[in-house]
């Protein structure tokens, strides 16, 4: 029988008994007392392996949790761990990928100033040899054309001789 049951039938006989007058006493049916008294003492033990039973099955329970609990605990942990040497990991390759691209981009910029450079000397050179090679012509052109110049006033001054011999030996022949 369930102990409480028991409890709530002695209660019930309690009530059920004489008052004595004037007094906080009862006058209780001694065998019907014993008697629940006895299945008490027979329901206890039950109701204690029943307690026990539950104690340690809450115990095995708790147990299970808390090993549960540690592996979930630890697991996290890795986890982080993990997720931790991984974001070092993409960190330390984001500041080496930085440090790549500045060193392109110093590079880049170094190249293109000493090219500029470059470009700017060689243009000037080819400036200066189109200078030199323009004064050569100019000069030959000129000298070109004085020497025309000369032969054409040759060939005038010849022809003008001529036509003095010409005439001068007309006027004699006349």
């Amino acid at each position: 029988m369930d102990i409480l049951h028991l409890v709530d039938r002695l209660e019930e006989l309690i009530s059920d008994c004489r008052a004595i007058p004037l007094t906080r006493n009862i006058i209780v049916d001694e065998d019907r007392i014993l008697e629940l008294i006895d299945q008490m003492r027979i329901s206890i033990p039950d109701e204690m392996k029943k307690a026990q039973q539950i104690t340690s099955q809450s115990d095995r329970v708790i147990a299970q949790a808390q090993e549960e609990a540690g592996r979930t605990i630890s697991l996290a942990k890795q986890e982080a761990e993990q997720l931790l040497v991984s974001d070092a990991v993409v960190q330390a390759a984001q500041e080496r990928a930085e440090q790549i691209i500045n060193q392109a981009r110093a590079a880049t910029e170094s190249i293109r100033h000493e090219s500029d450079g470059y470009v700017i000397e060689s243009l000037e050179a080819l400036e200066s040899e189109l200078s030199r090679l323009l004064t050569q012509t100019r000069n030959g052109i000129n000298k070109l054309a004085a020497d025309r110049q000369q032969a054409l006033q040759q060939e005038q001054l010849q022809q003008t001789e001529k036509k003095q011999l010409q005439k001068t030996e007309e006027e004699r022949e006349e």
